[in-house]
C-alpha cells in the first residue's frame, strides 16, 4: 500500500506543471452578470454578504466561489456567508449558485463585507451541473445520455433507511432490498439481489468489496449528511468508466470542507427500535488548509424473510405429507427412497430396507427459518468513520487525502441468502486535482467479519451427529423414523396417505429443535468454522488498488473539447484457500488497465453538441474491449429550453474475481471459477437412478448425449441505441423523457454438473466409482462441480422513461413518472431465463414543496408484479407499492431543523426480491443541528 501511494504522488508532483493550469473552471454565466466597485484597502480581506430570493427569502445552503478557483463557501441558515479572497491580481468573480435559481456572478474590484445579492427562479429550474455523464461539468439539460440527479435537499427528503432503496422514486431504476440496509441499483432490467452491473461511486473512489466486486448497499458508503449530491447514468457507460459500467453509474458527490464548513449533526429514533445518528464537522484552518470528519452509526431490528412456499426446484409442493424444499426455510435435505440404498440409524446401523411403497418419493427434512437460524438476532448495524485533509497549493489546484472505515451487519442475497456480521472495508485516498485534470490514487480493503450462510448452517447441523461422539445425523435418523413409521403405520392398517402423514409427524419429532442446547453448541460451532466442508463462516480479505488519472484540453476557439485519461487497477485477492483458489498462501494477482478519450464540439451558436467518446481496457484473463459512444444534443428555443438527444454506445461487463477465481469445497459439490482451458463433463440427469447410469455407460452414443462443455468465460456486452428530450414543455411544466433499444450478449450464467477436477470429462469407471458416494469423496477427481459459462442466446430489450414535473410555485410542486421495461421474446427459446427480473411497468407520482421554513415531500411508487429469476430462487413478485413522506420544521435561531418521516406508510405488500423479506413500514422523528 505505501508503495502505491509513494508512486502515485511521485506521478502527481511529475504532473504539477500539466495541471497547473491558469484556464478558469466552467462556471456558467449570468446573461446579467452585475458588477460592483469598491476602494481596495487591502491585499486580502474578507468578503461577506448575504443571498436571497428575489423576495427577500434567505437562501440556506447557496454556494459562492470565486470563478476559476477551488476557493468557495456556502450560506447558513440565515442565507449569510464569507470567505477572503486576493485582490493582488485584479478583480476577481463570485459565483452565486442555488438549485433552481439561475446563477449570477458578480465582479469585485476590492475586498467587500456587505454584498447582498438576489437570486431569480431559472427559466428552467433545471439549471444544475453534473459531472458524471461527460466526466467533466456541463449543464444536466445537455447531458449526452439519460441522468439524474439529487441535491442535498432531496436526499435529505428521503425516508428508507438505506438511500439507494429510496432511489426507487426516480424514473428507470429498479430497486431490490435484500434486507434493510442491503440494496441494490440496477437501470434497464436484469435486476438482482446485488448491484453488478452498475458501478457506485464516492467521488469516483469504486465502493465495491474487491473480493466479491459488489457494492453493499450505502452500508460501506458515506453518511447522508455529507453528500452534496447524488448523480445516476442510466444504461451503458463503458466508453468513459470501464468495466462492470454496463448498466450505470451511480456518482455519490461528497461535501467540500472548504465549502461547507462547520459543525452539522442528526438524530433520528423510531419504529423497530431504530436509532440513528450522523455527525459531520468541516473547518478551514487556514485559506490554504481545511478538513472534515463524519461519523455515523445505525442500528435497528432487521426485517427476516418469511416465504414458507415451495421452491421452484422442489419434488413435492407445499403442505405435501412428504414435506418439501421451502425458500425460506434452511437445511431440508431431500432423500429419494430406492432399493439401491440402506437406511440407518443408532439402533440399526445400515441394514435397513426402504419400503417399497416408498420406491421413488422424496422426503424433506423440516429445515430451519431464518429466525431460528440467527438465534433471534435480527439487529441491522452500520458504523462509518471518515477523516479527510485538503490543502490548496495554489487557488485551483487542490490536494485531498482521506481514510475511510466502514462496517455493517445486514443479509445478502445470491446464491443463498447470507447473514453478514462486520461486514466492512478500509479505505485511503490520496488526490491532486485541478481546474482541468486530476490524478487519484485509492485502494481498499475489505473484510468478512463473522459472516456466514443460511442453507449451509442448516444443512451441517442436520448432517451433525446425534451426540458428540456419535456417528449417526440427525438427517439419518429422521430418513429411517420417516420409513419405519410409514411401515408401521400401514401394518396397522392406515391408508398410504394417512400413513405418510403420520410417517411425516414421527419423523420431524426427531429433528433437533431450536430450544435444544446442544442446537446452540452446533450452531455456534459451524458458524466459527471457515471450513467451507464443515463451516458455514464466509472468509476472504482482499484488496484493491486503483491509480487514474484525466486531462481536459480546450482546442482553439471553436468550442472543441478534448478529455483523454487512463486507469490502472490491480486487483488482490486472499481467503486462506477458503473461497478462492489461493491455497498456496499467496494473493492472486489480477489487473486490467485502460485509457480513454472524448472529443466535444460545438456548432451552431452553441446549440448543437456533438460528442465522440472511447475506452480500450486490456485484461490479464480476457481479451481487450473497445467501448466506443457517439452522442449530439441539440438545443432549441429562445433560451435553449428544449433539448433533444441520441446516442449509441456498447458497454461491458468483466466477470467478477469469484466468477474467475472461486474455490470452495462444500463437500457435496466444488464450486469452481471458470478461466482456464473450461470444463467437460456430463449433465446431472445422467444420475437420475443406478439404471441411467449403467445402461447410459454402456452405451457410448447413449452417454455422448449427456455430454456437457463449459467454454471458459469471456466479457458480457451490450450494445444500446437512445433517444431522448429534456426541457420546458410550457412555463413551469418540465419533462425527461427517453427511448433505448439495447441487445445483450455473453451473459454469465452458473451450471453445476459432474466433471473431474483438472476439467477433463470423467471416464465410465470414474462414473462408477463416484456414484456411491454421490461424488462428494473429496479426495477423488470426479466431483460435483458448479461453474459459471456464458450465454450464447442474444437477448434484446427496449423501454421509455418519462417524467414530469411541475413547478407551481416554491410552496407546491408536483412531480410524476413511468418506466416501462420490455423483454422481446421472440428469438429466445422456450424456458430459457433471462434473469431480466424487471417490471413492465412501474410509476411514482408526488408533491413536495417549502413553505418558509416548513419543508414536506410525499412519493407514492406502484410496481407491478413480475417473475423474477435469482441464484437463491426462481419465482413471481407480486404487484407492490409504498407511500413515503417527510416533514422538516427549521428554526433559524437555533440552527435546528425538526424532522419526521415515514416509509411504506399504509404497511402494503412491498417485498421487492423473491426469497427476500417485507419491507414493512418505518417512522422516525429526529432534528438536524446545523452550526456555521
Amino acid at each position: 500500500m505505501t508503495s502505491l501511494y509513494s508512486s502515485s504522488l511521485l506521478a502527481a508532483a511529475a504532473l504539477l506543471p500539466q495541471l497547473a493550469f491558469t484556464t478558469p473552471l466552467p462556471v456558467p454565466a449570468h446573461p446579467a452578470a452585475a458588477t460592483r466597485l469598491t476602494t481596495p484597502d487591502a491585499a486580502e480581506k474578507t468578503l461577506a454578504g448575504k443571498v436571497l430570493t428575489d423576495k427577500g427569502e434567505a437562501l440556506p445552503g447557496a454556494t459562492v466561489f470565486i470563478k476559476g478557483t477551488f476557493v468557495g463557501t456556502s450560506t447558513d441558515q440565515q442565507g449569510n456567508f464569507q470567505l477572503n479572497a486576493t485582490f493582488e491580481n485584479g478583480p476577481v468573480t463570485l459565483v452565486f449558485s442555488y438549485v433552481g435559481f439561475d446563477t449570477r456572478e458578480i465582479r469585485l474590484q476590492a475586498p467587500d463585507q456587505a454584498i447582498n445579492v438576489g437570486l431569480s427562479p431559472s427559466a428552467t429550474l433545471l439549471n444544475e451541473t453534473i459531472i458524471s455523464a461527460s466526466r467533466i461539468e456541463e449543464s444536466i439539460l445537455r447531458a449526452p445520455v439519460t441522468v439524474d440527479k439529487l441535491s442535498t435537499r432531496q436526499i435529505e427528503r428521503i425516508t428508507t433507511p438505506e438511500v439507494l432503496s429510496g432511489l426507487g422514486q426516480l424514473k428507470g431504476i429498479d430497486v431490490s432490498s435484500a434486507s434493510m440496509l442491503f440494496t441494490s441499483v440496477s437501470t434497464r432490467g436484469f435486476n438482482t439481489a446485488k448491484s453488478e452491473r452498475v458501478i457506485q461511486l464516492v467521488d469516483y473512489m469504486d465502493t465495491q468489496l474487491p473480493s466479491l466486486n459488489l457494492s453493499p448497499g450505502n452500508l460501506v458508503g458515506i453518511p447522508e449528511l455529507d453528500m452534496e449530491s447524488i448523480e445516476i447514468i442510466h444504461g451503458p457507460a463503458s466508453a468513459l468508466y470501464g468495466a462492470n459500467a454496463l448498466s450505470g453509474v451511480i456518482l455519490f458527490n461528497s461535501k467540500d470542507p472548504f465549502v461547507y464548513e462547520g459543525l452539522s449533526m442528526r438524530l433520528r429514533a423510531g419504529q423497530r427500535d431504530l436509532l440513528d445518528g450522523q455527525l459531520r464537522y468541516a473547518q478551514k484552518i487556514t485559506d490554504k488548509l481545511a478538513f472534515k470528519v463524519n461519523a455515523s452509526a445505525f442500528r435497528a431490528n432487521d426485517w427476516l424473510a418469511q416465504n414458507y412456499g415451495a421452491t421452484q426446484s422442489s419434488v413435492n409442493p407445499a403442505g405435501s405429507s412428504l414435506g418439501y424444499n421451502a425458500v425460506n426455510r434452511y437445511g431440508e435435505g431431500g432423500y429419494t427412497f430406492s432399493p439401491f440404498q440402506k437406511l440407518s440409524d443408532d439402533t440399526a446401523p445400515n441394514n435397513t430396507n426402504a419400503n417399497p411403497e416408498l420406491y421413488g418419493k422424496t422426503a424433506y427434512l423440516p429445515g430451519f427459518t431464518e429466525q431460528q437460524l440467527i438465534a433471534n438476532d435480527n439487529r441491522t448495524s452500520s458504523y462509518r468513520l471518515q477523516g479527510m485533509v485538503s490543502y490548496l497549493l495554489r487557488d485551483d489546484l487542490k490536494l485531498t487525502v482521506d481514510v475511510k472505515h466502514a462496517e455493517g451487519t445486514a443479509t445478502y442475497q445470491n446464491l443463498s441468502r447470507f447473514r453478514v456480521k462486520g461486514l466492512g472495508s478500509n479505505q485511503y485516498r490520496a488526490e491532486l486535482k485541478s481546474s482541468k485534470g486530476f490524478v487519484r490514487a485509492y485502494s481498499t480493503e475489505d473484510f468478512s467479519g463473522k459472516s456466514y450462510e443460511f442453507n449451509q448452517l442448516g444443512t451441517l447441523i442436520q448432517q451433525a451427529p446425534t451426540a458428540e461422539g456419535g456417528f449417526r445425523s440427525y438427517q439419518d435418523r429422521f430418513y429411517f423414523t420417516y420409513n419405519d413409521a410409514y411401515g408401521k403405520a400401514r401394518q396397522a392398517g392406515m391408508t398410504p396417505d394417512a400413513a405418510l402423514t403420520a410417517a411425516q409427524t414421527a419423523a420431524s419429532a426427531t429433528q433437533l429443535a431450536p430450544s435444544d442446547p446442544r442446537f446452540s453448541t452446533l450452531r455456534e460451532r459451524i458458524i466459527q468454522d471457515k471450513n467451507p466442508s464443515t463451516g458455514a463462516q464466509q472468509y476472504f480479505n482482499s484488496y484493491l488498488h486503483d491509480l487514474s488519472a484525466q486531462r481536459q484540453f480546450m482546442l482553439g476557439q471553436g468550442g472543441t473539447n478534448l478529455v483523454v485519461g487512463g486507469a490502472y487497477r490491480q486487483y488482490r485477492l486472499g481467503s486462506d484457500g477458503l473461497l478462492f483458489s489461493d491455497q498456496d498462501g499467496k494473493r492472486i494477482v489480477n489487473y486490467e488497465y485502460g485509457a480513454y478519450g472524448q472529443l466535444t464540439q460545438t456548432v451552431f451558436e452553441e446549440r448543437l453538441k456533438l460528442a465522440l467518446a472511447g475506452r480500450i481496457d486490456e485484461f490479464k484473463n480476457f481479451k481487450p474491449a473497445f467501448s466506443p459512444r457517439a452522442s449530439a444534443v441539440y438545443s432549441a428555443g429562445e433560451n435553449k429550453q428544449h433539448n433533444f438527444r441520441a446516442s449509441y454506445g456498447r458497454a461491458f461487463r468483466s466477470p467478477s474475481q469469484l466468477e474467475q477465481y472461486l474455490y470452495s469445497d462444500i463437500r457435496s459439490g466444488l464450486l469452481l471459477g471458470n478461466i482456464g482451458n473450461g470444463f467437460q463433463g456430463y449433465n446431472t440427469t445422467l444420475f437420475a437412478s443406478p439404471q441411467t447410469l449403467g445402461a447410459a455407460s454402456a452405451d457410448p452414443a447413449r452417454l455422448k448425449t449427456y455430454e456437457y462443455n463449459a467454454a471458459p468465460l469471456q466479457l458480457e456486452q451490450v450494445k444500446t441505441a437512445e433517444i431522448g428530450y429534456k426541457g420546458a414543455l410550457i412555463a413551469n411544466l418540465y419533462a425527461d423523457v427517453s427511448y433505448y433499444r439495447s441487445r445483450y450478449d455473453g451473459f454469465i450464467g452458473a451450471q453445476l454438473f459432474v466433471g473431474n477436477t483438472d476439467g477433463s470429462r470423467p471416464t465410465t469407471a470414474q462414473l462408477a466409482a463416484g456414484y456411491p458416494t454421490a461424488y462428494s469423496n473429496q479426495s477423488q477427481p470426479t466431483r460435483v462441480l458448479y461453474t459459471y459459462v456464458n450465454s450464447t442466446q442474444e437477448v434484446k430489450t427496449q423501454g421509455v422513461t418519462a417524467g414530469l414535473a411541475y413547478y407551481f410555485r416554491r410552496a407546491f410542486n408536483l412531480t410524476g413518472n413511468y418506466s416501462l421495461n420490455v423483454l422481446d421474446k421472440s428469438n429466445l427459446p422456450a424456458g430459457f431465463q433471462t434473469f431480466f427480473n424487471t417490471p413492465k411497468h412501474k410509476y411514482n407520482v408526488g408533491a413536495n414543496g417549502q413553505a418558509g421554513n416548513l419543508s414536506y415531500s410525499v412519493n407514492y411508487r406502484w410496481v407491478q408484479g413480475h417473475l423474477q429469476e435469482m441464484p437463491f430462487a426462481v419465482g413471481t413478485i407480486q404487484d407492490y407499492s409504498t407511500t413515503d413522506a417527510y416533514l422538516g420544521y427549521l428554526v433559524p435561531k437555533l440552527g435546528t431543523t425538526f424532522q419526521a418521516g415515514i416509509s411504506n406508510a399504509f404497511n402494503a405488500n412491498n417485498n421487492q426480491v423473491f426469497g427476500g423479506p417485507q419491507i414493512g413500514r418505518l417512522g422516525y422523528l429526529g432534528l438536524r443541528f446545523d452550526l456555521q
